[in-house]
């Protein structure tokens, strides 16, 4: 806000810093708009992709000092990898191909701040959100508000956070939605179907056990793992594209059960493993059937989840989704609502300029747009060469992973860049 007072004329910062923390306009609402607008563009990208999409649950966290801003906290943060005083969010986003925007987002309020009322209420917390709710929870609420507007998506992906949570992957079930939801290495499954039997009692001490047991002990996943023979993974050479060549994995898909209060629960399993470089293992459980879908659309759906990385890169490095000064909640979800808002736009304008320009980035759309707002036509001119050089740079870097011959990288015919109309 300090530099928007400095590079707008007639602009003051209280007045910035009243529209973010006091003015009481509608963040739901700009959101829900975000939401159904990103929505109708994800269906015509998928006309055109031919690709299903995706909604992604992830959460992100905001470094910051001090306890007086909503939900700050010692808590742990995936950007350092460690705890750390910080604010968590958790987002949905919706995918298809290699678009990608945030949709939607909760903030997280920690068990401590939940329990003290008077620290929520002058935090401007209102009464109906002064309640612990675990982030699984949360992203179920999103899923929910995003039904509500009619938003489209094909399935349900998140990290093993999700994916472990019986809470959350019942929820989706019962709705009708399907779900890859990755889950951790020490996941225990049968993978064969037990069957449930009261064990009798051997010996006269204790009281005899009227619940049902499996015959049979659950392994970890990361021990099945070990005795998946050669002809069992399924080799897919080109699951999607990336900057460095198609993606390619081993995968194996199998029927797990699991025993949730009493009853067992069949679901399926996908492994995945990187065939090049260091090893990494992914897995994931599913609601959909063994059959319903090739081990390949399976691995497409799980390796989906990158996107929501990029969509976290580009709004803290581009739209400074991290970098706000205000302590209390409207101010936290209006400044978000504003990213969020912000980010669609910026999606839009790589979509309107990709047949000019098919490289182009959050970022590269972002020094366009200043410049066409605070530049000369010079300035554009400088910036769309220094563009131009810069992805003719990276298109011959892509095309080796995908071409691998020096001689017929050479024959290729640089890139045609007509000129980026101005008054776009």
């Amino acid at each position: 806000m300090e530099r928007m007072e400095e590079e707008i004329p007639d602009s003051e910062y209280r007045a910035h810093q009243h529209f973010i923390t006091n003015s009481e306009w509608d963040y739901e609402g700009v959101i829900a708009k975000v939401a159904t607008d990103t929505s109708h563009l994800m269906k015509v990208n998928k006309e055109k992709s031919g690709q299903p999409t995706g909604l992604i649950i992830d959460e992100s966290a905001h470094l910051k000092k001090g306890d007086k801003s909503i939900g700050v906290c010692p808590q742990y943060a995936g950007v350092v990898g460690k705890v750390e005083n910080c604010q968590v969010g958790v987002y949905a986003s919706l995918i298809n191909d290699n678009r990608t925007t945030l949709i939607d987002e909760s903030l997280f309020l920690p068990a401590k701040w939940a329990k003290n009322r008077l620290r929520c209420q002058k935090a401007g917390v209102l009464e109906e959100h002064i309640q612990f709710k675990t982030k699984p929870q949360l992203a179920l609420e999103m899923i929910d508000r995003a039904l509500d507007l009619e938003v489209a998506f094909d399935w349900v992906g998140g990290d093993g956070l999700y994916g472990h949570n019986s809470e959350l992957r019942n929820g989706l079930q019962s709705r009708g939605l399907f779900y890859v939801l990755d889950v951790h290495k020490d996941e225990k499954v049968f993978t064969e179907r037990p069957v449930l039997e009261v064990p009798n009692k051997s010996h006269k001490r204790g009281r005899p056990t009227k619940k049902a047991k499996p015959n049979i002990d659950p392994i970890r996943v990361d021990q099945y793992i070990k005795d998946i023979k050669d002809e069992e993974w399924c080799i897919e050479n080109k699951i999607r594209k990336t900057h460095k060549g198609w993606k390619k994995l081993k995968v194996h898909t199998c029927k797990i059960w699991l025993l949730q209060n009493e009853q067992l629960q069949e679901l399926t399993l996908l492994i995945t493993q990187t065939m090049d470089g260091k090893k990494e293992t992914k897995y994931s459980f599913s609601n959909g059937g063994i059959d319903q879908y090739a081990a390949k659309e399976y691995a497409y759906f799980q390796c989906q989840r990158y996107w929501v990385e990029r969509a976290f890169d580009d709004a803290k490095n581009e739209l400074g989704m991290s970098d706000y000064q205000v302590r209390k909640w409207n101010g936290w979800h209006h400044h978000h609502a504003l990213v969020l808002m912000a980010s669609l736009y910026l999606l839009i304008q790589k979509i309107d300029l990709q047949e000019d320009a098919p490289l182009i980035s959050v970022r590269d759309a972002r020094i366009l747009m200043i410049v066409r707002l605070f530049g000369t036509d010079k300035d554009m001119q400088k910036r769309l060469k220094q563009m131009e050089k810069r992805h003719l740079k990276r298109q011959f870097d892509i095309d080796r992973y995908y071409i691998g011959s020096a001689e017929k990288l050479v024959k290729l015919h640089p890139l045609k860049w007509p000129q980026i109309g101005l008054n776009r």
